[in-house]
């Protein structure tokens, strides 16, 4: 993996959950070479905690696990988040299992023991998938992987971290409403986020777009225009 790949990573918080100790131990020392912020959680109902806490932007999973499966921890993270990119690591390959995963929308399984190649080919995939540019509305265009929006393919807005992941947040949704919990649960991790702060942060990227594709939900939230 090229350090351009590399650098992209850093930034994305990823949660690793297995039920064995000693196994967990070596796949989150593997996973700090890539990831700055790697949490970790010995079954399904911790791993649901943190997740709920953290919002990673990735779960690494194991499918066996006491307490909590797998399969379990993945539905119901899958009930509040149809978007977050899993994986599966197990050391079975269960027919039943496999038919479990398809339908959950799993986004890459992996075999034990933790294979680097694998491994390396699920994150360039899940890069090049967020990396893409999206089209916000005619002539309005985010690069994610620059952070920058580009209007008429002549003007080009450069953009704070959280502006960028607040419009990636709203063409996610495209016509959906992105409501405040959500944006506090997806931009504000660290701390609270104070109807204030919002309004402010809102005032300034509306400053920055060309266009108005902004919408306020009174009591609700944002839509993508």
């Amino acid at each position: 993996m090229n350090n351009r790949l590399l650098k992209e990573l850093k930034d994305i918080p990823i949660l690793c959950v297995e039920d064995e100790s000693g196994i967990r131990e070596v796949i989150v020392q593997t996973l700090k070479y890539y990831f700055d912020d790697v949490y970790e959680a010995q079954d399904g109902d911790e791993g649901f905690e943190l997740y709920e806490y953290y919002k990673p932007k990735i779960i690494l999973t194991d499918i066996q696990m006491k307490n909590c499966n797998g399969v379990e921890f993945i539905k119901r993270v899958r009930k509040v988040d149809k978007d977050i990119t899993i994986f599966v690591i197990t050391a079975y390959s269960n027919e039943e299992y496999l038919m479990d995963l398809i339908n959950l929308n799993i986004n890459h399984y992996i075999l034990k023991p933790l294979n680097l190649k694998k491994l390396n080919e699920a994150l360039v995939k899940f890069i090049e998938k967020n990396s893409k540019p999206i089209v916000l509305c005619e002539d309005l265009v985010l690069d994610i992987e620059k952070r920058q929006l580009h209007y008429k393919n002549k003007e080009t807005i450069v953009l704070r971290k959280r502006e960028k992941d607040f419009l990636q947040l709203l063409a996610k949704r495209k016509n959906s409403i992105v409501t405040y919990e959500q944006i506090e649960q997806e931009l504000w991790v660290e701390k609270e986020m104070t109807t204030h702060a919002l309004k402010s942060f809102i005032k300034d990227l509306r400053s920055k777009l060309p266009v108005n594709i902004i919408k306020n939900v009174p009591q609700e939230g944002y839509i993508l225009i």
